[in-house]
């Protein structure tokens, strides 16, 4: 609300009022507008669809029934049936032992989440029966009466679409593929555009799913898709029928006004009167990669191990030539430092679980290669050593003070952790996070970031050999 609020081209009056039926229904008595729309507040907006419906209000845009479809689980689930279209398979439960029935059904690991939660509050990816036992009496402690989502997590590649319709053209302004897999909530993830690792017949699939969707779901207005890529088939994750975080992204590296035209739209504009055509939008000539900025030094006793509960606070944006430079202007202007190994601090500290040991392994290798050296904790240097690797032993931090001292010395300029968050080495990773950030090393909590950021150091970017890109060319 701040920006508008100082923004009179924007906006002729602004309600600082919370967004309760309440609250909004005697903002509306007063204005009496000839509609509302929904669109552009986010899920809590969206929230408030059928309750303006019910008392009769003007939804512009997609109406209050396609907005339910999408939200509406069972009704969403029939929809995609309609179009031929899957999403991982998922089970409601209401007790700890039916969660298990569940997930044994589906197979582990698995994606738990409360219902009716917004940014991913509450979910965690759980790999046992322990683990499920541990997450099920802490969510049903809370006594919330709402049920528990089990998703069967596939661990692919997730990429976001964004789509205006004005109920027969589709347009998709650009595609926009995650770094990190799906699991790491789509705010907390590097986003990079166009797509770097999707066929053209994979592409072309994408556009056309999304175009029936939108048609199917009679969006007038501006919706976002997020897809699932794996073992190459493709999943639908969830369609928000509003504008979502990727969109002043996509706007600015595309030149397509997408809020503007979604507006026009909604008031019953036509994209080909606007000049645009059906489907995919020509793909710029460079890259933008959004990178997400997060708070944990000023918000001491918040979790900052990445999942599917969103921890950013900010986002930035890089924009390069390459995937590479792209991603190396985010990183430096999200205020990660990636030129610690050129000041000597010659090394990078590695503990991660048992699943992650095969990624941590060509993590250690690119990490050799650059000349550096490689510390690890007991687990998971024995891993990396059994492939021939050099590895340094550091003790974990409850048992020893070999950490400490690694970060006291400097000899680490990256620490990549990938631990459990819910048993007893998540106080040692507290602990090893709080010093680190105090020192100014980067963090990692997942291991595509790290293996992202690897790449970024081997191309050995600095200010002077990166180029400014013009977007209006």
């Amino acid at each position: 609300p701040e920006t508008v609020s100082t923004d009179y081209d924007t906006a002729n009056r602004l309600y600082f009022e919370p967004l309760t039926e309440e609250d909004i229904m005697s903002i509306i008595k007063v204005e009496k507008p000839i509609g509302v729309v929904v669109a552009f507040g986010g899920q809590t907006a969206i929230k408030l669809a059928k309750t303006l419906d019910n008392h009769g209000v003007r939804i512009l845009g997609t109406s209050a029934e396609g907005i339910d479809i999408a939200e509406d689980r069972e009704r969403f689930d029939s929809f995609l049936e309609s179009i031929n279209m899957r999403r991982p398979k998922a089970v409601s439960v209401e007790t700890a032992e039916e969660a298990l029935i569940a997930a044994k059904i589906l197979g582990y690991p698995v994606l738990v989440r409360p219902s009716y939660v917004i940014g991913g509050q509450g979910m965690s990816v759980v790999r046992n029966q322990e683990e499920l036992k541990k997450y099920m009496s802490i969510i049903l402690s809370g006594k919330t009466g709402n049920s528990v989502l089990v998703d069967k997590y596939m661990p692919g590649t997730e990429i976001e679409v964004d789509c205006i319709s004005d109920g027969d053209t589709v347009l998709i302004p650009g595609i926009m593929e995650h770094i990190e897999r799906a699991g790491i909530h789509s705010g907390d993830s590097i986003a990079v555009y166009p797509p770097y690792n999707l066929s053209e017949s994979m592409t072309k699939k994408v556009c056309d799913i999304s175009v029936k969707m939108a048609r199917g779901l009679k969006t007038s207005g501006i919706v976002n898709i997020q897809y699932l890529i794996y073992e190459n088939e493709l999943f639908v994750i969830e369609v928000n029928p509003r504008a979502s975080r990727t969109v002043p992204y996509i706007s600015k590296v595309t030149g397509v006004p997408m809020i503007e035209l979604a507006s026009k739209v909604m008031l019953g504009e036509k994209l080909k009167d606007l000049g645009y055509n059906e489907g995919l939008y020509p793909v710029a000539r460079y890259y933008a990669v959004k990178v997400p900025v997060f708070s944990f030094e000023k918000l001491s006793d918040a979790d900052s191990i990445m999942g599917p509960e969103m921890k950013s606070t900010g986002e930035v944006l890089g924009i390069g030539r390459t995937k590479s430079e792209a991603l190396y202007k985010g990183l430096c202007a999200s205020g990660v430092d990636v030129h610690g190994a050129e000041r000597g601090e010659n090394g990078v500290l590695i503990s991660v679980e048992d699943y992650d040991y095969s990624d941590a392994i060509k993590l250690a290798e690119k990490f050799t290669d650059l000349g550096m050296k490689i510390y690890a904790t007991p687990d998971t240097a024995k891993a990396i050593r059994e492939r021939g690797m050099d590895v340094t032993t550091a003790r974990n931090i409850s048992e020893s003070s070999d950490i400490y001292d690694l970060l006291d010395s400097k000899a680490v300029s990256y620490v990549v952790y990938t631990g459990a968050v819910m048993d007893s080495s998540v106080g040692d990773f507290r602990l090893l996070y709080r010093k680190a950030m105090n020192l100014g090393i980067p963090c990692m909590t997942s291991i595509d970031t790290a293996l992202a950021l690897a790449d970024v150091v081997s191309a050995a970017y600095t200010q002077q050999n990166t180029n400014l890109v013009n977007i209006n060319e």
